[in-house]
């Protein structure tokens, strides 16, 4: 990457960019960089999350940024991606990786039922099955690789991340979904954890 420019990468991107923390993204003036295996959706560099450092140097970016796309992996495959996550980080960047929150879904089914609706969104209505196996409606219409393959909790996504290298991890839990902020050995606690609650993320205590 060229030097002097900060750069994101969009670990997993789908068709769009990093909505979610645009105002940090301008704020930080970081250059987005959209990776994915789907070429269809015109990512800047096309390949597979499991070998994400046969395409980037290491220490090649500040920050990662990977939303609802570990599940998709086989449970023995999420470790060796975190530790990739970590080799692909400068010294002082962080990982901010969401996923559907597996606690919270069993325990709407245990309220509500799993036929129920979770909530709304782009796709449509919501249900547990859903989180838990992938998008129905997506699978049922050939888009296979929306199924879920493993999931986490807070618990899980905060223990995994320590154990790929990350010295610390912050873990929040909100709307059906857990969020975890882990951060390589310069990073500066404080103010990226102040980038991102005005981007609406709110990191609390740090795991060790």
């Amino acid at each position: 990457m060229p030097p002097g420019i900060k750069h994101l990468l969009n670990a997993g991107s789908g068709p769009g960019s990093a909505r979610r923390i645009a105002r940090m993204v301008h704020e930080q003036d970081l250059k987005e960089v959209r990776f994915d295996i789907d070429p269809g959706v015109e990512p800047d560099v096309v390949g597979s999350i499991l070998e994400i450092e046969t395409s980037f140097e290491p220490q090649s970016f500040d920050v990662i940024w990977s939303s609802h796309v570990l599940e998709h992996l086989y449970a023995h495959e999420i470790f060796p991606t975190l530790r990739q996550f970590h080799r692909i980080l400068k010294l002082d960047g962080f990982a901010l990786i969401m996923s559907p929150d597996l606690e919270a879904v069993a325990h709407f089914i245990v309220e509500q039922g799993i036929a129920a609706v979770a909530y709304n969104s782009p796709a449509g209505p919501i249900r547990p099955l859903d989180m838990l196996y992938g998008h129905s409606r997506a699978i049922e219409e050939g888009h296979v690789h929306m199924a879920h393959r493993t999931g986490f909790t807070a618990e899980r996504l905060g223990n995994l991340l320590l154990m790929a290298g990350f010295p610390t991890v912050s873990v929040a839990t909100e709307n059906f979904e857990v969020c975890a902020l882990a951060l390589m050995p310069e990073a500066d606690d404080a103010a990226i954890k102040k980038a991102l609650l005005e981007s609406g993320f709110n990191f609390q205590e740090a795991l060790t």
